[in-house]
């Protein structure tokens, strides 16, 4: 699971975000769906941009909070004491208590109006180099999640 920050007309949000895929590589291309009824599909349409925050399971709670409630009438940053950092390359806020960020535009929208589906480039990538051991949070539906366990490193020609 990622959170998903926006923002729009002065006013930044965060949202839970459960299904996403990485699409390519080069350029990086990531899919995700964002429902029109999300307080945050307005402002990533209009805007065409976001940042995908990776939390780690310490912030279980809050990614559970932010998924549980709308942006509309609450401040998700304030309520769930997450702290927003301006980004480089889009207006929408990175997370500092995510072990990463991606600062992303949106590349196609043809499956949006029918699916929620957006494909966004990723422009920037943040890496908290102090967490060397991330366990993310992974959602499996119906309140189960799962958290990223044992690496397993394999020979590979991809870099």
């Amino acid at each position: 699971m990622v959170l998903l920050t926006t923002a729009h007309r002065g006013q930044a949000n965060v949202m839970t975000l459960s299904w996403h895929t990485m699409l390519e590589f080069e350029p990086p291309l990531v899919g995700c769906v964002v429902s029109g009824a999300d307080f945050s599909h307005t402002a990533l349409r209009l805007t065409k941009q976001c940042v995908i925050n990776i939390p780690t399971v310490e912030l279980s709670a809050q990614v559970v909070g932010c998924g549980n409630t709308s942006g509309r009438r609450l401040d998700k940053f304030q309520a769930f004491g997450l702290t927003p950092v301006p980004a480089r390359r889009v207006v929408a806020p990175l997370i500092a208590e995510c072990y990463a960020s991606l600062e992303c535009r949106v590349a196609d929208t043809r499956l949006m109006k029918r699916y929620g589906f957006f494909v966004l480039e990723v422009l920037q990538a943040w890496v908290d180099p102090a967490c060397q051991d991330p366990r993310t949070l992974h959602h499996r539906g119906r309140g189960a999640f799962m958290v990223a366990g044992q690496t397993v490193r394999l020979a590979s020609r991809m870099r």
